[in-house]
């Protein structure tokens, strides 16, 4: 038993059970590559031909539509320099958001430097776009928005339906980030009427080093990975057969499971709000509390330092995080609550993320929530 309560899932989440035995009996019996012509090949190409076929049901895809690669940032990294280096004679304008994960932000930094321009767009203090200043951004010459589905660090889910149908009359290609949100969020492609969509295993207790990107039929996308003719010659590489057969059990798990944990986490939620209020703490919910993800919980305690809130708690046995997960160990302030609240202000120094996932009880989110107030209130007498 560990001897700690662990509420950093939205950075990565322990795999399920399920997902551990199929990948175990996997790499004992599924040993071919997928690409070969005997049998012990065709055994592993029906194998990664389910999965693929799982994956697309869950999103509402066709299974060519599946693009598997190393995990979200693979997937995010494919969708933007995919879609630019094969629609750079089209234009050079991309618009983004000033919250989006690293991987999207980082790539399009990157882009600028090749000579691209990019919008990224301001939020409101609760983290979400404006559909409006979507449309506004837009020019003759934008062939690319990327805008993430849920933040992974406060949780707010962004208007990605309205903006889908914003861009039907435009020619610009529409990605979304879903990495936070696929498998708690009810996600349909056709609805929000994305053209590629990215997601990672790890967020849903699945492995780590696996994700797919969804390329709806007939959109332009550039293969930069280059080599064999795996993924309809759009991602070399052998395919990681057990990874996937894991992947695909996680979703199957989180299909199951959806509606019940959307219902447990939200419940969480209240539990540690309540618990703060009855401690008569000073604090405030970052993000947007009518639209957002069902396990993240990103709270402003007054009076608190991040580095030292974090290392009480470590030393009391509770895992968070101060925000994305790929910025660990940075002492720069987060983007998105930069993005939100301006530079300097109080919540860049006292914002703790709580997010949720399996084999949490109730017993633990009351112990996590009391604990964290104790600290609260020593640390705010120094």
């Amino acid at each position: 038993m560990n001897s700690y309560i662990y509420l950093d899932h939205a950075a990565t989440s322990p795999m399920n059970g399920q997902v551990i035995e199929a990948m175990t009996t996997a790499m004992q019996q599924v040993f071919g590559n997928a690409s070969s012509i005997h049998g012990a090949g065709r055994e592993a190409r029906k194998y990664l031909d389910d999965a693929r076929d799982i994956l697309a049901k869950s999103i509402g895809a066709q299974a060519g539509e599946i693009i598997f690669t190393s995990g979200g940032t693979e997937a995010d990294n494919t969708a933007i320099l995919g879609t630019v280096y094969a629609r750079a004679k089209e234009g050079k304008h991309i618009i983004t958001t000033q919250v989006e994960h690293h991987a999207v932000l980082h790539t399009c930094e990157k882009l600028e430097r090749d000579g691209f321009d990019v919008t990224y767009l301001p939020v409101d203090k609760t983290g979400r776009v404006a559909v409006e200043d979507v449309q506004k951004a837009l020019r003759d010459d934008t062939i690319l928005v990327t805008i993430m589905y849920g933040n992974n660090e406060v949780g707010t889910i962004q208007p990605i339906a309205e903006i889908g149908e914003l861009l039907q009359g435009h020619q610009a290609t529409f990605h979304t980030d879903a990495v936070q949100a696929y498998g708690l969020e009810q996600i349909d492609v056709g609805q929000l009427k994305v053209d590629l969509l990215s997601v990672s295993a790890h967020k849903i207790n699945g492995p780590k080093g696996i994700g797919f990107l969804f390329q709806k039929a007939g959109t332009p996308l550039a293969n930069y990975a280059l080599g064999g003719a795996q993924e309809k010659k759009r991602r070399a590489g052998t395919e990681n057969i057990p990874a996937i057969i894991g992947f695909a059990t996680a979703v199957q798990v989180a299909n199951q499971l959806r509606e019940e944990k959307r219902s447990l986490y939200n419940h969480f939620k209240q539990i540690m709000l309540d618990i703060f209020s009855q401690e008569n703490l000073a604090f405030h919910i970052n993000g947007n509390e009518e639209q957002s993800l069902p396990h993240v919980l990103n709270i402003s305690f007054e009076g608190m330092e991040v580095e030292s809130f974090l290392v009480n708690l470590d030393m009391a046995g509770i895992c968070v995080s101060s925000g994305s997960a790929c910025t660990a160990g940075s002492i720069d302030p987060s983007h998105v609550l930069v993005a939100m609240f301006g530079q300097g202000t109080e919540e860049l120094r006292n914002s703790i993320r709580f997010s949720f996932g399996q084999d949490l009880t109730e017993k633990d989110i009351r112990d996590a929530a009391e604990k964290t107030a104790q600290i609260v209130k020593r640390l705010a007498k120094r």
